[in-house]
C-alpha cells in the first residue's frame, strides 16, 4: 500500500476542517428557534407569600 505524501495529508486536513466549519455554521445559522407567543397581554401576576415564622 503506498504511503501518502505530507502534502496530501495537509490537503486532507484542510478539506475536513473546512467541511467541519461549514457544517457547524449551517447548524448554527439555520436553526431558528420558535419565539414564545404571549397569550395574555403584558399583565404580570404577583404571587404574594405569607411567611409565618
Amino acid at each position: 500500500m503506498p504511503q501518502m505524501a505530507p502534502i496530501n495529508w495537509l490537503i486532507l486536513f484542510i478539506i475536513f476542517s473546512i467541511t467541519l466549519m461549514m457544517f457547524n455554521m449551517k447548524i448554527y445559522y439555520c436553526n431558528f428557534p420558535n419565539m414564545p407567543q404571549f397569550q395574555q397581554s403584558m399583565t404580570y401576576k404577583k404571587n404574594y407569600l405569607n411567611w409565618k415564622w
